[in-house]
Order: C-alpha cells, then structure tokens, then sequence
C-alpha cells in the first residue's frame, strides 16, 4: 500500500521512487555507513581499554540481547503509533548512545560496564527501530515496480555496508574508535531528521486496540495462521544461527590457521557484500512468478561458506562460495519482502515484520554460546558440516509447505493505504484467515 506523495521531481529519480522512499533509502544509506564502521570501533574500543576476546564477546552480546527482548513490543507500538515517530525516536537513543560510548573512548579507558550499558542502549533503539522501518518501507510503494524498489533498497544498504566498514576500519587505523563512534552517533542524528520529514498523512487511521498484549496476540495470529510465514522464520532462526558462528567464529580461526591470516578472510567478507549488490541488481530485472519458491531455493547457497570452510577451499574458491552466498540471499531477501508486501495487512507489518526479526535473532546467542563446546566435541571440521548441513535440512523442509511451492505473484494494482492484501492469491486457492 502506497503512502507516498505525489510530490516528484522529473528527471532526478523514476517515477515509482516516491517521496518516503526517497527519503528511507538515503537515511538507511547514511546510518549504514556509520555502522558498520562503528560496529568494528566497538571491538577495539574494548581491546584498547584492556579487554579480552571474553569482554568482545560481552559487548556484542549486550547488542544482541535487547533485540530478542523488546523486538516484538517495538513491532505492536510501530503499527499502533506513527511508524516515522518510532524510528525518529529510536534514532534519537543510538545517537545520544553512541555519542557518549565516542566520549568515554575519546576522554579515556571507558569501563567494561559503561559499554555493556551504551551498546545495550543502541541494541534498544535497533530493536524499536527495525520493525517500525520496515514496516514503513513496505508502505511505501505499490503498483508493479515493487520488486525493484525493494532491490535498489537492498542495493544501496549493501554498497553502504561495505562502504561503511571499510571507511570505519581506515579511520580506526587513522585516528582511532572513538571517532568512527563519533562520525555514527552524527549518522544517527542527520538520519534521524530525514525520517522526521516522512509523510503519513494518506496512512489510513488505525482502529483501536484493546491494547499492547492484545497487538501482539493479532501479530501472532496473522504469524501461526500462515504456514508459508511460520515455517521460514523458524528456519531462519536456525539458518541465522549457525551461519553467524561459521563466519564470526570459526571462519576467522580457520583463516588464521589455514589460509593466510585476516587478510584473506577480509576478502572473502567483502565478496559476500559484492554478491549481495549483485543480487539486488539481478532482481531489479527479474520478477519470478513463484516468489517464495524461488526465494526459498537460494537459501541452499548460504550452506556454502561453512563447507568451504570445512575442506578448507583455498582462498579463491572461498571467495567464489561467500560472492555465490551473497547472491543468493539477497534474491530470498527481495522476493521475501514482495510475499511480504502482498500477503500481510499495511496495519499489521511491523507487528509481523517483528516476529519475522525475533526468530531471525532468537538463537543466535546460544550459538554462539555453543560454538566452542561444539568444536571441543566434535571438532572444527565437523562442526562446520554440522553448520552446512542444517542450512539444506530446514530448507528442504520448508519446501514441504505448499504455500511455499505454490504461491504466486498477482498483477499489482494501486490501492489506498491501509487497506488489507486480497485474499485470494495462492493459483486460486484462499489465503490464510486471521481468526
């Protein structure tokens, strides 16, 4: 459902870029890029502080934490309050955040408890932040030219992704994290006056809840009574979970003893966001009628890094498997995001979009947790088989759900804000109904 403006400026941006889009695209462009640099400053804020690998380990896990814990009440206030007030407000927190874990690194040794806390206080904002986004995005646009606005969406995320860590690794090198914390908390502050500016003016006027535990009960339902929806966010709590450890754990332990050192597994991360910018450009052409099938197919590449990993692959044929993983799971992203946009009500996106996120995050943790004992038991090389062989088994499980076979692209048309996706779109059949 479209809540953009008619306001646009020929010449400059296609006609389906609405105003909102335009805006959400250029202020994800401008947070990624202080993020990913930031995410890098952390660590070696806590290193040059005295910290251990155990103390890193904290501090990530201070990010990740909130997220499982406030995902889903962020999702029921974004589709109960203004979405672009969510996010401005989630912006306001990473930026304070950020702004004083830059002080405390700049003025000094910050205190191991002072970054738990700050880096707890920007996963909070993220966790509030992430549902009401994209929620907002998939308001944004309608008509025909979804899947591309979605794909130029991922696109410039990507390219900022890698832009960001790089520019944040040359600047830690050049005058230290606490900058690069500095250059993000300002990303956050300049994002956040973009959001400001979002028009919700055509967003149709919610009906009254009977409150937040009563919003998470309508999310839930519209989850459990969509198989195609349940099935692959319980794979992708799995899939997440043990690519996570097979690239942040063992992929760096690996490179350090068999290919060469960080040099090498730099490369190979950034091949990863090069296939993703390829994906992107390959599905702004590319429109395939049975979305989630298709989608779901090109989750069996993310299984290829942690197999390469395992023989090991000399550093080029790695590179090959993380560039071919990258493609791969930016086509999933983008035909995901359609099924999305056209099966779930515009009232109830971020409510979904939240659940979607809680099961992406949910197991990361303990996998992480486990990754070590895993390897004590079994061994580095069949741990990461293990990890290769999951993504193939909940993958070929999900393809056992008819929805996901079946289900099929119907021809756009634009329709007013706030109104529910039709429900018949699966070759004929019925969608699911709330109950």
């Amino acid at each position: 459902m479209s809540i953009r403006t008619s306001l646009r400026t020929p010449g400059r941006r296609p006609e389906w870029a609405g105003r909102n889009y335009s805006l959400l695209t250029a202020a994800a462009v401008v947070t990624n890029l202080g993020s990913h640099g930031a995410h890098i400053a952390a660590v070696f804020a806590v290193l040059e502080a005295g910290g251990s690998v155990g103390d890193v380990g904290l501090v990530a896990a201070a990010r990740t934490l909130p997220l499982v814990l406030f995902l889903l009440v962020g999702g029921a206030l974004a589709d109960r309050l203004p979405r672009h007030r969510v996010m401005v407000a989630a912006n306001a927190l990473n930026c304070v955040s950020q702004a004083a874990f830059a002080v405390l690194v700049l003025a000094g040794e910050p205190r191991l408890w002072q970054m738990l806390v700050l880096t707890a206080l920007c996963g909070t904002g993220t966790a509030f932040f992430n549902p009401a986004a994209e929620g907002m995005l998939l308001s944004s646009v309608s008509g025909e030219h979804t899947n591309r606005a979605f794909a130029l969406f991922r696109m410039a995320m990507s390219g900022a992704g890698i832009g960001g860590a790089a520019l944040g690794g040359a600047m830690i090198a050049a005058v230290g994290p606490g900058w690069v914390l500095a250059v993000d908390a300002a990303a956050f502050a300049v994002a956040g006056v973009m959001r400001a500016f979002l028009d919700v003016s055509r967003t149709a006027e919610r009906a009254p809840s009977g409150g937040l535990l009563s919003d998470l009960r309508e999310g839930w339902v519209e989850v459990r009574t969509r198989p195609w929806l349940w099935s692959i966010v319980l794979q992708f709590s799995v899939v997440v979970a043990v690519v996570g450890v097979a690239d942040a754990v063992y992929g760096p332990l690996v490179a350090q003893e068999k290919l060469g050192g960080a040099a090498p597994w730099g490369v190979a991360l950034a091949l990863f966001g090069v296939g993703t910018i390829a994906g992107a450009v390959l599905m702004m052409v590319w429109k395939p009628r049975r979305m989630l099938l298709v989608g779901t197919l090109c989750v069996f590449p993310l299984a290829l890094p942690s197999a390469g990993l395992a023989v090991p692959l000399p550093v080029w044929g790695l590179c090959a498997a993380m560039f071919l993983a990258g493609a791969a799971i930016e086509v999933f992203g983008v035909n995901w995001m359609a099924t999305m946009h056209q099966e779930i009500p515009e009232d109830k996106f971020s409510r979904v979009s939240a659940y979607d996120w809680f099961g992406s995050v949910s197991m990361l943790p303990l996998a992480t947790a486990l990754a070590g004992p895993a390897e004590s038991a079994f061994g580095r090389t069949a741990a990461l088989w293990g990890c290769a062989s999951l993504v193939v088994v909940v993958t070929a499980l999900v393809l056992l759900v008819p929805d996901v076979r079946r289900m099929t692209r119907r021809a756009a048309a634009p329709v007013a804000a706030g109104t529910p996706a039709p429900a018949g779109t699966r070759d004929g059949t019925s969608a699911p109904t709330a109950v």
